[in-house]
């Protein structure tokens, strides 16, 4: 059969070269593409794993480098199954418009930060929670004060942002290692993120399972409130062992003094973060409310702390440059800006280039089927759900890809099974929520390490809620725990079948 370049070329509508060119460019379109081995979607993900864990555990380097050398690994495999260098690239940009609104977040976060501080909520957090937590309590009193904060607004990242960089501060003060500080902010903060019925990930979890949310969330009770336990209990015995060691050397009344003469400290300055919980309580989408706080902040800074339009403007985009003369405050206070979240903004770019790669070409679902081939029992089933999301946590670089692929890829299977829909929404919620702020190249581990000002791999360990949540979950899966059955509960539900 003749091609439309021949007949064109009879006319003589075509010069001989343009056909050619043309001919050899539709030949290489046609190749056939095919299914990677496990063996090249192990390469590809273990390129990442690898680079990027020795580069920055051992070298001190950034990640991004490192990062696209796993791109570069991803992509080749890609072109060996039979894809185009224009079906790579359009997957690398699918892969990266995912994380467009999360980049919005962190643009906004920056400059809410920054001028949190130089409005002087930042300082008065500090002064008032200085004068109010002691060090005996003052982990576990950072656990709880993060859990209920992030409970009311349903946001992790919010809640780091705000009240997590305030308790970092006092902590600091006080003489507490920051990892550890860092740990007890993040747990306290993903239990809100899990459990609140505000939160994007809850709600998406019950949703791609095909579970009520509220069901979902009953059914979260008994791992989340064990896992939260646990963390509860290593906070607080960590509390007393630091706490003498602590306060050693800290003059609390010097800081306090240091606040009073650099900002003008008043309860009007706790009006940001209050205004911020009401309105992520009344349900107001993200960018709002953080473009609220930001506004009721600048209004406090103009009028109470005379700054000048053009320095919070200033501020907002470079951050705040903090010069009281104290270390702990200078380090602390010395951040925010929308160029603090350059960091943050390219490794999730680059992460999500790689993720987006790994998805459409299929090296993901080989991974994953070859998870569910193995798992025959309701504990191994439970186990392959949770590697699933894990994994996706690792090559798609996205805590909300991860619970969307961790469902969907094992709903028909819990189904053929006769479990419950909401063991699913659970299983994904206790291991994908919690787990990709432990990861340095997803989204919540970048943003958690630029806001908090500590690396990953430093605060991963004392993160106890975020890897305990998945281990409990585990155990209930093997134990026959909590594991319901569609005929044992009267709830209707509805699977997800796409």
């Amino acid at each position: 059969m003749r091609s439309v370049y021949t007949n064109e070329l009879t006319k003589g509508n075509l010069p001989v070269k343009q056909l050619l060119m043309k001919e050899i460019s539709n030949l290489r379109a046609q190749r056939t593409k095919r299914l990677p081995t496990f063996l090249e979607a192990s390469i590809s993900v273990l390129s990442l794993i690898i680079s990027v864990g020795i580069s920055v555990a051992f070298l001190g380097l950034d990640p991004q480098m490192p990062m696209l050398l796993g791109v570069a690994m991803a992509a080749f495999v890609a072109w060996r199954c039979g894809f185009g260098w224009a079906e790579i690239e359009n997957s690398m940009v699918k892969g990266v418009t995912r994380a467009i609104p999360a980049i919005m977040i962190f643009l906004l976060i920056g400059a809410l930060i920054g001028i949190w501080i130089v409005s002087g909520v930042v300082p008065a957090m500090l002064y008032y929670g200085l004068q109010t937590l002691s060090a005996d309590i003052f982990l576990p009193s950072t656990l709880i004060i993060c859990a209920i904060a992030s409970l009311a607004t349903g946001s992790s990242w919010g809640t780091s942002g705000t009240i997590g960089l305030a308790l970092i501060g006092i902590g600091s003060s006080l003489g507490f290692p920051l990892p550890i500080l860092a740990g007890a902010v993040i747990s306290g903060a993903y239990f809100g993120d899990k459990m609140s019925p505000l939160s994007d990930t809850t709600n998406l979890a019950s949703a791609m399972a095909g579970t009520n949310l509220y069901t979902h969330i009953r059914h979260m009770v008994n791992t989340t409130s064990i896992s939260f336990a646990i963390t509860l209990l290593i906070e607080t015995i960590l509390g007393i062992r630091y706490s003498g060691i602590a306060v050693e050397g800290v003059n609390v009344i010097e800081i306090l003094g240091v606040l009073e003469n650099n900002f003008v400290i008043s309860p009007l300055m706790l009006i940001p973060p209050i205004a911020l919980i009401f309105v992520s309580a009344k349900k107001f989408a993200a960018l709002p409310s953080l473009a609220l706080g930001i506004f009721v902040a600048a209004a406090l800074g103009f009028f109470i702390q005379q700054i000048s339009i053009q320095e919070m403007m200033h501020v907002s985009f470079a951050g705040f440059n903090s010069v009281t003369g104290i270390g702990t405050i200078d380090d602390l206070l010395t951040r925010g800006g929308i160029v603090s979240m350059s960091y943050t903004i390219t490794v999730v770019l680059v992460a999500m280039m790689f993720g987006g790669i790994i998805e459409e070409s299929g090296q993901l679902n080989v991974l994953i089927k070859k998870l569910l081939a193995k798992a025959h029992s309701t504990g191994s089933l439970v186990a392959s759900t949770v590697l699933t999301t894990i994994i996706s946590n690792l090559v798609l670089c996205e805590q909300y890809m991860s619970i969307i692929v961790g469902a969907r890829s094992h709903a028909k299977e819990y189904e053929a099974r006769g479990l419950h829909a909401k063991n699913l929404s659970r299983v994904v919620e206790d291991s994908g929520t919690v787990t990709a702020c432990l990861i340095p190249w997803t989204s919540g581990g970048a943003y958690q390490a630029s806001v908090l000002g500590v690396a990953t791999f430093a605060y991963a360990p004392f993160a106890f809620f975020c890897w305990i949540s998945p281990l409990v979950t585990l155990a209930f899966g093997y134990f026959n725990i909590n594991i319901t059955r569609i005929e044992e509960d009267p709830e209707t539900q509805l699977y997800r079948r796409n």
